[in-house]
């Protein structure tokens, strides 16, 4: 990464054109085009998080396909000592806390299955044991599974197999008529 020095004036035309709402890519090319640098809209972003400018509210991006509005013509580069003047009205908007959450979310109500595991290791499962897995979530926790019978065409034991199916989705048939015209099944 090419470490750039922001010579004083052109700091301050970055905090000038942000001030009248330019995008980040707008102020690089003003500031490129004035003073004959190269600065990218990442390091005019960067230069402006660093300066505290880059919390202020960003302008309202146009859609594409829509003709934007004509730009008016940018006036001279800005002098130093009137930017520091305006800077103090700046100051109070500078820093934008992210707004906290303070609604309670409610927790869904968790089901579980009424069966006690075996709590085998994977090395000690069958073939025809449920393969439900319990733990296994903190780092080093070791994952055991039910290992109680499985249910017919599963790899659950029938407990299992219910808690892992929504019952709402369930009930409703996969492949209705409409699908299958879809694939050309009809």
């Amino acid at each position: 990464m090419d470490m750039v020095n922001w010579l004083p004036e052109h700091s301050a035309a970055l905090q000038d054109l942000r001030a009248r709402g330019l995008s980040y890519s707008e102020i690089a090319d003003t500031i490129n085009a004035t003073f004959s640098t190269a600065y990218t809209r990442n390091a005019a972003l960067s230069r402006a998080q660093r300066m505290g400018l880059a919390g202020l509210d960003r302008p309202e991006p146009s859609l594409p396909g829509h003709l934007d509005p004509p730009k008016p013509a940018l006036p001279e580069p800005p002098r130093i000592g009137r930017l520091r003047e305006g800077r103090a009205e700046l100051k109070s908007d500078l820093l934008r806390w992210p707004k906290s959450f303070t609604e309670t979310v409610e927790m869904p109500q968790l089901r579980c299955a009424a069966v006690a595991p075996r709590n085998l290791s994977l090395f000690d499962l069958k073939r025809g044991d449920c393969r439900y897995p319990y733990g296994g979530d903190a780092d080093g926790e070791t994952m055991t599974f039910c290992g109680h019978p499985c249910r017919p065409g599963s790899s659950y034991c029938t407990p299992h197999f219910h808690l892992s199916r929504d019952p709402e989705a369930s009930t409703r048939p996969v492949l209705n008529d409409a699908w299958l015209q879809a694939i050309g099944a009809i």
